[in-house]
């Protein structure tokens, strides 16, 4: 299987709003997580979205201790009042590292691989991890947050 190229700034398909996936099951579809699954791990990413592979979709990966979720469609439907700035890196910027605010605490909604309605409460990384690949999915890239 071939990997993936992943897009680096500034390719304009890190700046295009996605679109939702119709058929989680559809075997491209399918066939894209499992290739976006051996990018991330062989780049060593925690999270990969599908613009950042060159498909303007609403699909992202995120590496939860050692489990990968696979977020199709996923929205965001809570954050806590408490934030953290840290340091995030991107696959799409190699080398480069900006601080972020983030809410520390999350609940999404997605899809999952098998095409089944799934919620989360996510914390801490994961929470990051989630929030930054929404985020490429929306155009919105690290860069835009960056608090010097």
């Amino acid at each position: 299987m071939k990997n993936l190229k992943i897009f680096k700034y500034p390719a304009k398909i890190l700046r295009q709003k996605t679109d939702a996936v119709s058929d989680p099951l559809n075997p491209q579809i399918q066939e894209l997580i499992g290739k976006m699954t051996a990018a991330m791990q062989s780049e060593q990413g925690l999270g990969l979205a599908a613009p950042q592979v060159g498909k303007s979709l609403k699909l992202c990966l995120v590496n939860d201790e050692g489990e990968i979720l696979v977020l199709i469609n996923p929205k965001i439907t809570a954050f806590s009042k408490k934030k953290i700035i840290i340091n995030e890196g991107c696959l799409s910027f190699p080398g480069k590292f900006c601080r972020i605010e983030r809410p520390e605490k999350i609940k999404v909604r997605y899809l999952d691989a098998k095409g089944q309605k799934n919620k989360l409460k996510a914390l801490g990384i994961t929470a990051r991890a989630i929030q930054h690949e929404i985020d490429h999915l929306n155009g919105i890239l690290l860069i835009d947050k960056n608090k010097k």
